[in-house]
């Protein structure tokens, strides 16, 4: 298999999760995805040739929310679960990479469970509410109530992408409504619910563990003033790309190398 790429099951806490494993490093790292509206199933291969720059390095991990979500649950119990498939496979002192949502898990991960975070990055993420990231979840929650999933996926491009990417990109709209419906609705009403949940903001102050926080300017998610805050708050060095928005982890070139080069230090 390509880059180790492999797909697995571990029991955790009465719950079965999905995992994706790639890279035959020896350090562990562990990354943790946004908000998705089709899970990890069948995403392995393709996650492990864009992140194939870690596979020499690296062992990856990036475990899918747990299986059975109920209504109210939060950033904080995510970071619970992820905790507690780490310490299942006895994974200590690992590398953590979160974006956005995940971003919000790993502030948790990284204050409940020092023991567990060796150097971590945090990209187009926040530790705090804010006008914009209510007004965009709640519209993307209505949207999916509602069933307009040609204007959600509309929406989410136009909001996480740069005008260029969405100018050039725009005549696949049609596929792309296809590819990212959200294979089961209510789920992702759930987990855009709960990116609403994080609060961190007071605590980041707890965070030792050296930290990068990555953020778009142009963010229309959560904002890239989000960024500075969490970096001034955490004292931590912060990357700041001036054209791009929420989707610059997959838009810029160097986002990869600018982690790796962290990671590494």
């Amino acid at each position: 298999m390509l880059y180790q790429a492999k797909e697995s099951k571990i029991n955790v806490s009465n719950m079965q999760f999905d995992y994706i494993t790639f890279g035959s490093g020896a350090k562990p790292l562990i990354m943790i995805q946004g908000l998705n509206t089709r899970g990890i199933k069948g995403a392995a291969v393709s996650l492990a040739y864009t992140y194939r720059m870690f596979t020499k390095d690296y062992k990856v991990y990036l475990f899918d929310r747990r299986p059975v979500l109920h209504d109210g649950i939060t950033v904080g119990e995510m970071a619970s679960d992820v905790a507690a498939a780490m310490d299942a496979l006895g994974i200590r002192n690992a590398d953590v990479l979160g974006v956005s949502q995940g971003g919000m898990i790993a502030q948790y991960l990284a204050i409940g469970r020092p023991d567990l975070v060796r150097r971590m990055v945090l990209a187009v993420t926040l530790s705090k509410n804010n006008e914009t990231v209510e007004r965009v979840i709640d519209g993307w929650i209505d949207m999916s109530k509602r069933g307009a999933m040609k204007e959600l996926v509309a929406d989410m491009a136009e909001k996480l992408y740069s005008e260029t990417y969405v100018k050039k990109y725009r005549p696949l709209m049609p596929l792309l409504t296809i590819l990212q419906k959200p294979r089961d609705v209510d789920r992702f009403v759930t987990l855009a619910k709960s990116c609403l949940t994080c609060d961190t903001y007071e605590r980041l102050g707890e965070i030792k563990r050296p930290t990068l926080v990555i953020g778009g300017r142009q963010d229309k998610v959560v904002t890239g003033e989000a960024s500075e805050e969490m970096a001034k708050k955490i004292g931590c060095r912060l990357h700041m790309y001036e054209g791009l928005g929420h989707a610059a982890y997959e838009e810029a070139s160097d986002f990869n190398q600018i982690v790796y080069d962290f990671l590494m230090e």
